[in-house]
């Protein structure tokens, strides 16, 4: 069966008495000398009956590009040509040995990102980069550039390429507030889905806080869901708001058949400008942390059932850190003594050690935090800082 696309016209149909009239038509015109008409009459072909025929059309036939959209076409045509620079293809080139041993380099995959920055600052996805040898970002003006690696952090899914282009030549997106959307506000994503380039779908806000599943495992919160249509090739694409600002990074679909089905989901902004700052300083993310280290989960939901606390059962205190500071205690065996149980977190219950990283992930180094234990069946509380 062939693959080629084909077309019906839709219309009406010449009766066969009209088609017999035509034929004569066209058979007497054969004899006549065709006439070409000056510039700016446009030429069409006519029915093939034996002579090149030309039908002459008018100048003011002819259709005028659209000068009277409506206001709220306008507003998206502008916002596509105002952001659409700001968005770059990526392609990945992936190193691996053929059957004789030889390196070769194979094409990987493709996705989107976005400018952050005028010193050439690249944002998309992490799992776009992942296992990659090499990266290609394609400018909106087609201009290409290999990129280098500044780092990654699989746990939010993102990471940040360099290319070194010209000054002046980069136009990063502008950032929006993703901690103030409200569920039913239209959203507009740009990217390069199937590798078809600067393509614009548009939808909206259908919930908001969703958690998704990172790479490492880790959950990402806050989640902007959406009804956009995402397929492979937006990863890494920037979620805009009315008015052209980045309010997320497109990551993840829910699709049975891979493809959209009306729910995507975007990282908030709000979690971007936490993670890349450090990534573009050091390479890597770390998160802020209490300086504890826990049990299995197995044995944290056991004791918590037993002792009749839901929370995290602290394995051992890590010194220097906020957990030490504070006077929390680990749990000692040969002295059959149990660590506190950590039950909440500025207020938000935690039961896993899960929890406990999802919602310190939410600050910084230095921040402090009201820390909620339980100690030999007394709740108390403390304020330390996390590191």
């Amino acid at each position: 069966m062939s693959d080629a696309i084909t077309t019906e016209s839709v219309g009406s149909r010449t009766p066969r008495a009209g088609l017999l009239v035509g034929l004569v038509v066209a058979l007497a015109a054969a004899a006549c000398t065709v006439e070409v008409k000056p510039a700016g009459t446009a030429l069409v072909d006519a029915p093939d009956v034996g002579s090149l025929t030309v039908a002459n059309v008018e100048a003011s036939q002819v259709p005028e590009p659209y000068t009277d959209l409506r206001s709220d076409e306008q507003a998206v045509v502008d916002l596509f040509e105002g952001t659409s620079p700001s968005v770059v293809y990526i392609s990945t080139l992936t190193r691996r040995s053929d059957f004789f041993g030889r390196g070769e380099t194979v094409p990987g995959g493709s996705g989107t990102g976005f400018v952050w920055d005028e010193e050439g600052h690249i944002v998309t996805n992490y799992h776009v980069l992942q296992g990659a040898d090499q990266a290609r970002v394609v400018m909106h003006d087609q201009t290409g550039y290999l990129a280098t690696w500044v780092g990654g952090s699989g746990r939010h899914d993102l990471a940040v390429l360099r290319i070194d282009a010209p000054e002046g030549s980069l136009r990063p997106v502008a950032r929006g507030d993703s901690d103030h959307l409200r569920v039913g506000q239209s959203v507009f994503a740009i990217g390069n889905p199937f590798g078809l380039s600067a393509t614009l779908t548009t939808g909206v806000i259908s919930a908001l806080n969703r958690q998704i599943e990172g790479l490492t495992g880790d959950v990402i919160e806050d989640v902007i869901q959406i009804d956009a249509a995402i397929n492979p090739g937006n990863s890494g694409g920037p979620l805009l708001d009315s008015a052209g600002r980045v309010i997320g990074v497109n990551s993840q679909i829910l699709s049975p058949s891979g493809t959209s089905a009306g729910l995507g989901f975007a990282v908030p902004v709000s979690i971007v400008e936490r993670v890349v700052p450090q990534l573009i300083a050091t390479g890597e993310y770390t998160p802020a942390r209490l300086g504890i280290t826990p049990f299995s989960s197995q044995v944290n939901q056991t004791v918590s059932q037993r002792v009749g606390v839901p929370g995290v059962l602290i394995n051992q205190v890590i010194p220097d850190f906020g957990a030490a500071a504070a006077g929390l205690r680990g749990t000692n065996p040969r002295a059959n003594l149990l660590g506190d149980i950590i039950t909440s977190i500025d207020g938000e219950a935690v039961t896993s050690y899960r929890d406990l990283r999802r919602v310190t992930d939410r600050y910084k180094p230095g921040d402090e935090v009201e820390i909620t234990f339980s100690r030999d069946g007394e709740t108390r509380t403390v304020v330390t800082f996390l590191r």
